[in-house]
């Protein structure tokens, strides 16, 4: 039968017998950091706190935690990191910039 009913992306059922099912566990290739075009923007959340989220990265979850492990620790912040995005808390969009070129990411601010 199929790989596993429950990791199935979008699609529930299809009478197509050539149809084939998207899988999230799918391995993607995570591109190099030079590779990478990340946007960080400015976000105000509930209660009226600021969290910078990092948006456009390209490859697996395993990579993206790391990212944002990293860099909630050099910050010394909370944050999450999930879905293709990495949520820093606090207002620290330019220590955030100066570790991803530390790091050789790409990177374009993007809002006020």
């Amino acid at each position: 039968m199929d790989k596993n009913k429950k990791n199935r992306k979008g699609v529930m059922y299809s009478t197509n017998p050539d149809f084939e099912f998207d899988y999230e566990n799918e391995k993607i290739d995570t591109l190099a950091n030079n590779q990478q075009n990340l946007k960080v923007c400015i976000d105000k959340h509930r209660a009226g706190k600021i969290a910078i989220i990092i948006k456009g990265f390209v490859g697996n979850t395993n990579d993206l935690k790391e990212l944002g492990k990293t860099l909630k620790a050099k910050c010394g912040v909370g944050g999450s990191a999930k879905n293709g995005e990495i949520i820093i808390q606090g207002d620290l969009r330019d220590k955030v910039m100066d570790i991803l070129a530390k790091e050789g990411y790409n990177y374009k601010r993007v809002g006020g």
